[in-house]
């Protein structure tokens, strides 16, 4: 039997963090699917579609990573995937409360999923997408923390959404 896992997150953008993660998991698993979420709560820059193209130029090379969306519980997707692990990623000590209050929300709502929290590389665990998309605001060289498609993409919606 597959081991598969399925990684969500909103991933607006995604960033070198997010990338060394799925990396990882691509190494313990057969199968990973990374399920882009269409959050309205976040309010994110980027369309789902936007996303979801952004991931699969990110993960052209990893033959057993595909992407995906969702608009309803992450449980429930996973339940139709027929998957029961998922990936969630802790980059410092301040995510930890958060997560660990979703894995038990997300146990009472379906005790067949088993959440598994991994850690990035140390060199991006600082990262989030909320600081990226700060930074790139203000003109920085993203370089070290998005691929370069992505910084692209990232300061021309940034440079409409400011104006």
């Amino acid at each position: 039997m597959k081991k598969r896992a399925v990684y969500p997150g909103t991933f607006d953008p995604v960033t070198y963090g997010h990338i060394d993660l799925i990396k990882r998991a691509a190494k313990i698993f057969d199968e990973v699917i990374v399920a882009v979420a269409d959050s309205i709560a976040k309010k994110p820059l980027f369309s789902t579609p936007e996303r979801v193209a952004m991931l699969t130029r990110a993960t052209r090379d990893l033959t057993n990573v595909s992407i995906d969306s969702f608009n309803q519980l992450m449980v429930d997707y996973v339940h139709k995937k027929n998957i029961n692990v998922v990936i969630r990623g802790l980059r410092m000590i301040s995510d930890f409360e958060y997560e660990f209050q979703m894995a038990l929300t997300n146990r009472k709502l379906n005790d067949n999923i088993e959440i598994i929290f991994m850690m990035p590389n140390e060199s991006y665990s600082f990262l989030s997408s909320k600081l990226i998309k700060e930074v790139a605001l203000l003109g920085a060289d993203l370089s070290e923390f998005v691929p370069g498609f992505v910084e692209k993409k990232l300061k021309k919606a940034l440079g409409k959404a400011s104006r």
